[in-house]
């Protein structure tokens, strides 16, 4: 099957090509002979009950410094394609919101992955709390008081923004840190949403696990390890990369989750797992494809087209 593919994403020139997920999908559906549309989410244009973008026919290669090559530009009708890949990354703000809801347009007569309405529904620190016993003792507020009772209790506390990505703006703070009101007035300047405060988990320093699911259906794994003297475990936050294998409370994790991604046409999602608790569930612009490849030996691009390409036949 020739399928015609179009990719919402950040311009294809700012990707690098030895870690990008969208380009590893990119180059798989290239190599299985469909056709792809490059367009960045400013260049969305709905009237008249129809949605287009302003897109160009797209080439990929590994290449370094001559990685892509883009076509002449034309208003693609989103509806006459068979494959959306929503794959801008975040952070998730009204701009990553209102590109869900016109994306509702085409869904499901053009297969959008994920499911916009349902990325929408699934902001990844606040859709784990919907499954019971998987996530660390955690606190979700903008109450000082709260705030700091929880921390009595617990002493060492993580504290990060409810909407924030890539290791951004993630403090660790020890029972004897005095900069907890400072960094509440920083967050309550910076953000107008509720924080996320959680029990530190010293597991964090054997790994932050990246766990890739295909239709609910774990895939693979990476253990993203944080560099001395930093919480932070994202390979944006300069992370390293080791090779993993799940544990049975991991495939216990991904089996309680895995229906209900399957039910809400979450294809392709990333959990972020520290010892025996799950952090995140991200549907937005899940990465870590090529890092398990190349630790692990599998194909997850592989993976994700032929469930695509199932979905749709």
């Amino acid at each position: 099957m020739s399928l015609a593919v179009a990719i919402q994403m950040d311009h294809v020139a700012s990707i690098d090509i030895d870690a990008d997920s969208t380009f590893m999908l990119a180059m798989e559906a290239q190599a299985r002979g469909h056709r792809l549309f490059h367009y960045v989410p400013d260049a969305l244009v709905f009237r008249d009950g129809r949605l287009f973008a302003r897109a160009q026919p797209l080439e990929a290669r590994r290449e370094k410094g001559n990685h892509f090559t883009l076509g002449a530009e034309e208003m693609l009708d989103l509806s006459g394609v068979d494959v959306v890949l929503m794959r801008q990354d975040p952070p998730f703000d009204m701009n990553y919101i209102t590109a869900t809801h016109l994306l509702e347009h085409i869904h499901t007569d053009t297969l959008v992955v994920n499911n916009p309405s349902e990325v929408r529904n699934a902001p990844e620190k606040l859709f784990v709390t919907h499954f019971d016993g998987l996530l660390p003792d955690t606190l979700i507020t903008r109450d000082r008081r709260a705030i700091e009772d929880f921390r009595a209790e617990h002493g060492s506390i993580i504290v990060k923004p409810l909407f924030g990505n890539g290791g951004a703006d993630v403090f660790h703070l020890k029972p004897d840190d005095e900069n907890l009101g400072s960094l509440l007035e920083m967050f309550e300047q910076k953000y107008r949403e509720a924080f996320i405060v959680q029990r530190y988990l010293p597991e964090v320093r054997q790994g932050d696990k990246r766990i890739i699911l295909v239709d609910g259906v774990p895939v693979g794994g990476v253990a993203r390890i944080p560099v001395e003297g930093d919480a932070r475990a994202n390979f944006h936050a300069g992370g390293g990369a080791q090779k993993t294998e799940l544990t049975a409370r991991e495939h216990e994790i991904c089996e309680q989750i895995g229906p209900a991604l399957v039910e809400r046409g979450l294809t392709f999602v990333g959990i972020d797992v520290i010892g025996d608790y799950l952090t995140e569930i991200n549907v937005t612009s899940p990465t870590g494809i090529q890092e398990i490849n190349r630790l692990d030996g599998v194909h997850v691009e592989k993976l994700l087209w032929d469930a695509i390409e199932g979905r749709l036949s």
